[in-house]
């Protein structure tokens, strides 16, 4: 998230806005003034993180709420693993406040730069048959509601708002404190090595089933898959990390320093993306080692970029990843970007893209500075005939009509967004199309 004179950027570089003022509350005390202040004045207000939807969902042209200064611990818990948190704390800075309680967090995505109410309320996920998205970690929240009042839902009170405001799109109130249910600190023991693409597809689902956490990439112009398996061990297991050099050489020299020129040449000529990619995954993905639990699930990623992302019934994959695979090659595309592919267990959150479904998430990205307008329409009605569900925080161009036939708690989110915001204060353009005016 950049902020250029009056002008809110996010992260991608996909939406922007030039909100009537800004306002960064050091306390949740400090929201509440702020939602009220807003009400009077007939403002709409929206908290914003770290920008790291590229969807417009954190767009807020009243009063935008910079959440930099609500970040921290208030509570924890290491016997029961509860652990609550400010609402703006980075992913990334929560492994540390966890550690002193021996505690971690279950599942985390692949990238650890957003804020923990940003990343639950756009049901960012990681990978892991038996694992659900973030927001499923999620036992208790504290929100301002439109009328300017503290909302507490947990167990004990509003329980049966749980399943809808964990994962709420910002629709339903500003969060000011999270609770997770974490679990005890662990290591990872992690592979990454190369496949040839198509014994990957023909066992995808053995290959899923098999590890803890599997995903693989698949770099358009190669048939190889890089794969990523990952078991979880006790925190006792001895740590055999990657050496410093090592990693640096993959993750920082190639993975983002070289890989941003490569990028930014195949803007202005294109045919330097297919043997670019095809010496990516010569020089890339064959690895072992174990290390914590968030430095084997996270990594850096510099280079930007724009992404969609589609959740699919686990069965369906398969199908449309070739799908996608035919329409890179009748159009003849040059993608820079690899395909990403993960998956999550089912789960009960009414929005979640997993609602109701083993999940299998394919991802398709593109240089920031490219347009990636016709690449993700027309992957995208790949996506929906295999019955797909697009990532709340990742670019699509649904609307609320093809949504809702998509979720069958749809229209009860829809009531109560009724009853907690009748009169859209939490609202933006992009919350209209998905949920309607």
């Amino acid at each position: 998230m950049t902020r250029i004179g009056g002008t809110w950027q996010n992260w991608g570089r996909s939406a922007s806005v030039r909100p009537v003022r800004v306002e960064r509350p050091r306390s949740p005390e400090g929201v509440q003034r702020a939602v009220q202040a807003a009400a009077s004045q007939g403002l709409a207000i929206k908290a914003v993180g770290a920008g790291h939807s590229f969807t417009g969902i954190a767009v807020a042209p009243g009063v935008l709420l910079e959440l930099d200064d609500l970040q921290g611990l208030v509570a924890a818990d290491a016997v029961t693993g509860r652990v609550t948190l400010l609402a703006g704390t980075r992913l990334h800075r929560i492994p540390a406040l966890l550690a002193r309680y021996g505690l971690a967090m279950q599942n985390l995505g692949d990238i650890d730069r957003q804020s923990i109410s940003g990343a639950i309320s756009t049901g960012t996920h990681g990978t892991g048959t038996g694992f659900g998205g973030l927001a499923t970690q999620v036992v208790g929240i504290t929100l301002v509601t439109a009328a300017g009042e503290f909302l507490r839902i947990d167990e004990e009170q509003n329980s049966e708002l749980l399943p809808a405001v964990a994962l709420g799109l910002g629709a339903l109130g500003i969060i000011v404190e999270v609770t997770l249910q974490c679990v005890p600190a662990f290591v990872m023991h992690a592979i990454d090595e190369p496949a040839p693409l198509e014994d990957v597809l023909a066992t995808l689902g053995e290959r899923a089933a098999a590890s803890d956490h599997f995903e693989f990439y698949w770099f358009p112009h190669t048939e190889v898959a890089l794969t990523k398996r990952q078991t979880r061990m006790p925190e006792s297991t001895v740590r055999r990390p990657l050496p410093v050099i090592g990693r640096w050489i993959d993750e920082t020299l190639l993975s983002n320093g070289v890989y941003r020129v490569v990028c930014a040449a195949g803007q202005v000529v294109p045919a330097v993306t297919p043997p670019f990619s095809r010496l990516a995954v010569k020089l890339t993905g064959n690895r072992e080692y174990t290390d914590l639990s968030n430095r084997v699930l996270t990594q850096s990623r510099t280079v930007r970029f724009r992404e969609m992302e589609y959740a699919l019934p686990a069965e369906n994959v398969v199908s449309a990843f070739r799908a996608v695979q035919a329409l890179i090659t009748q159009r003849g595309w040059r993608i820079e970007f690899p395909i990403e592919v993960r998956f999550a267990a089912e789960d009960d959150r009414w929005l979640s893209t997993a609602h109701g479904r083993a999940t299998g998430y394919i991802a398709v990205h593109r240089y920031w500075r490219a347009d990636p307008t016709a690449y993700f329409e027309a992957v995208e009605e790949i996506m929906l005939a295999h019955g797909g569900r697009p990532h709340w925080g990742k670019l699509h161009t649904l609307d609320a009509e093809r949504l809702r036939e998509r979720y069958p708690r749809f229209d009860d989110f829809l009531a109560l967004r009724d009853r907690l915001d009748p009169e859209r204060r939490f609202g933006n353009r992009y919350l209209e199309r998905v949920l309607g005016a």
